[in-house]
């Protein structure tokens, strides 16, 4: 008895200090379970709303595709097409929920069985080797918070997820989840990942696809396709076995899932491209205004022809040197632009940056100035020595012609005649034109700039001979075909404007005769491709550039090659390595377009048909004089003529005033006294002779040419 009593005594006080501490315990986790509740509702009515949640990605996705709908790049956050609960397929669910959070639909956006499976593996190994993360805290953390890893930040990350679960069903976690977690190689949700790896929708994803996708979510640097692609696999493999143990799948459906077979997507092209896409997507902030819905941009840009133009720079560009192409379509689009042999080791594009002397390839300039003024391609002119000022010009190899037409001048791109024809048209006229057709550079009006001194653009010269293929219409390079949103929504359409004319269809045809023979007999041969091509070739002082530009089926394309740092390079000729570029980027490029004849049929203005009226009066010399107003005074020695009645005899009456009276039944005009001589003159002086015959605007035979 009396030990019953001891223990008794013994164990009260441990009693009594057991249910205090419980007590407490119980006071202290209903207050902590109060103030959770409060702190939740409180973070819950400050959360954004769901439709603010969808459009609030981390910045806009842009894609970029060629004419065709290939793309070249995608650039910023990768989001893509949204995709609505329903609309994401079921395998794609299931695998995420079971690689990631397999009791994510029982727990209320924290899962303490994992957070204790974690603590367990810290214990074991004594590092953080798996997280105890619900699906709702990775969408917590993607939205609001950073990745550091600290307790505080945990802390907050749970509070949220706890919040969002009260707020948002479970379908809208899952749905706002796989819409913005990141899966490696720029793409943030699924439909970017599916578009970024296998070149489609997440519409269509299939199991061994959402396997791939689901697998990326633990680390997507490592698992990426774009970065190792048998990771990618073994890890699907994984996430299969997962998906079978939790039963979301069965062995036979895991079994027929081939990750090995899935073909993922061609990575794009970051080369010769990326010069384009640099110059055109700056463009962007003058057609649209759209900066956070991700877009698709499709370009002008045709890859084959792109690619064949890399090939024809890189093979053809003499050693040491760079080289550069833009090609020009019919309607200004762009179908081709490399600015260089190699974008990545220079990203500099000599298409559109570098300013370079354009050399003979200027003389456009010059020969529609004389085209406009009068001249004709079959005007005969004289390749010699000339002197302007203290300029003296000559020829490549020094040699003279004589008396040649101007087509054979500008085929064999005589300097002499160049010069002879800028000084007589005057040189301001030559740089209006240049201006006319779209050179934006500086025009120097010096004597020597019709040889081509002035410092132009690739793409501006390339413009200036679209414009030409056009017959004369003004032609605007332009990138971008149309912007639309990921859901089709369009932004932006071009429209191509024809309205403006630069010269008469005329000179144009005059000046595309001109270019014609300079490539079937003259220096640019060597662009010859089987069908109709006009061009000219360029060449600068010492080889320091050489230039090919021309035309043919509706497409320009401009070649320019040299040294950055100007320096000579051997042997380099507009007529050889640049033209040769341009044959075989050509050859390629029109290969399935229509064969097409240019149009050099010159109908000129009437003012230019004057010789063929001059032949219905004779000779110059049997001319007709006339006084200032207009009655004859003199005759030539062709015709005779009654001065008095004011007509041959024999002619039939004249056409006057009397006859034109008579024909019409008007009565007949008083007679009137003769008018008095002007008060300026005596009466019996003669006036002086001015001829009727009109002076064709023709120039002299000009003294030289190259």
């Amino acid at each position: 008895m009396a030990r019953g009593k001891k223990r008794s005594k013994q164990s009260g006080p441990v009693r009594k200090w057991f249910f205090r501490i419980l007590n407490t315990g119980l006071v202290v986790g209903l207050l902590g379970l109060i103030a959770l509740v409060v702190a939740v509702f409180v973070v819950r009515s400050s959360l954004p709303g769901y439709e603010d949640l969808k459009s609030s990605p981390n910045g806009q996705m842009i894609r970029v595709l060629d004419v065709n709908g290939r793309e070249l790049i995608s650039m910023g956050p990768s989001y893509g097409q949204w995709l609505d609960y329903q609309d994401i397929p079921q395998v794609m669910i299931d695998a995420m929920v079971a690689v990631e959070d397999r009791r994510f639909e029982s727990h209320l956006g924290v899962d303490p069985i994992g957070i204790a499976r974690s603590l367990k593996v810290r214990m074991d190994r004594g590092y953080w080797a798996q997280g105890g993360s619900t699906i709702t805290q990775q969408l917590a953390r993607n939205i609001f918070l950073s990745n550091t890893r600290t307790f505080g930040r945990k802390g907050r990350e749970m509070l949220i997820a706890l919040a969002m679960e009260s707020k948002f069903s479970k379908g809208q976690i899952l749905e706002l989840y796989l819409n913005k977690v990141y899966f490696g190689g720029g793409a943030y949700g699924i439909d970017a990942a599916s578009r970024r790896f296998f070149a489609h929708s997440a519409a269509e994803l299939d199991l061994a696809e959402a396997a791939i996708i689901a697998g990326l979510v633990k680390a997507p640097s490592r698992y990426s396709p774009t970065a190792d692609a048998q990771a990618a696999v073994d890890r699907a493999a994984v996430v299969l076995t997962v998906m079978q143990d939790a039963g979301a799948i069965t062995a036979s459906q895991a079994a027929q899932a081939k990750p090995t077979s899935v073909e993922l997507a061609p990575e794009p092209r970051q080369n010769s491209v990326r010069y384009f896409t640099d110059w055109a997507l700056p463009q962007l902030d003058l057609l649209i205004d759209e900066t956070v819905e991700p877009i698709e941009v499709w370009t002008t840009l045709d890859l084959d022809m792109q690619r064949a133009a890399t090939r024809a720079i890189q093979a053809n560009v003499p050693s040491g040197a760079q080289g550069a192409l833009v090609a020009i379509d019919r309607d200004g689009a762009i179908r081709a632009m490399v600015g260089g042999t190699d974008y990545v080791t220079s990203n500099y594009n000599r298409a559109t940056q570098a300013v370079r002397q354009p050399g003979s390839a200027w003389k456009i300039f010059v020969y529609m100035a004389a085209l406009e003024a009068g001249y004709t391609p079959n005007d005969m002119v004289t390749d010699e020595p000339i002197k302007i000022g203290n300029w003296s010009p000559r020829n490549s190899g020094g040699r003279y012609a004589g008396d040649i037409t101007l087509r054979t001048a500008f085929a064999y791109s005589k300097n002499t005649v160049a010069a002879a024809i800028g000084n007589d048209v005057g040189t301001s006229t030559v740089a209006n034109m240049a201006r006319r057709f779209g050179i934006t550079t500086p025009v120097d009006t010096n004597p020597s700039m019709v040889l081509g001194t002035s410092d132009v653009h690739l793409i501006d010269m390339t413009r200036a001979f679209a414009s030409i293929n056009a017959k004369g219409v003004a032609i605007t390079p332009f990138a971008i075909n149309k912007v639309n949103t990921m859901n089709g929504r369009l932004l932006y359409q071009s429209k191509f404007d024809g309205s403006r004319v630069l010269v008469d269809p005329w000179v144009a045809a005059g000046i595309t005769d001109l270019l014609q023979t300079a490539v079937n007999t003259g220096t640019g041969k060597a662009a010859q491709i089987g069908r109709p091509v006009a061009g000219k070739t360029g060449t600068t002082s010492s080889n320091k550039d050489g230039w090919f530009l021309g035309f043919s089926s509706g497409l320009t394309t401009g070649v320019w090659m040299g040294r950055d740092d100007a320096k000579a390079v051997g042997g380099l000729q507009g007529g050889r390595a640049p033209a040769a570029a341009f044959a075989s980027f050509m050859k390629v490029a029109v290969a399935n377009r229509k064969v097409e004849q240019f149009d050099t049929e010159l109908v000129l203005p009437e003012w230019q048909l004057e010789p063929d009226e001059e032949d219905l009066f004779g000779a110059p010399e049997d001319g007709i004089y006339v006084d200032e107003n207009g009655m004859p005074i003199e005759t030539g020695q062709g015709l005779e003529y009654d001065m008095e009645g004011g007509q041959a005899p024999g002619d039939p009456p004249a056409m006057d005033q009397e006859w034109i009276d008579s024909v019409l039944g008007r009565s007949e005009p008083e007679e009137t006294a003769p008018a008095a001589p002007p008060p300026d003159r005596p009466a019996d002086q003669s006036p002086a002779p001015v001829s009727i015959l009109p002076k064709t605007p023709k120039p002299a035979p000009a003294p030289g040419g190259q």
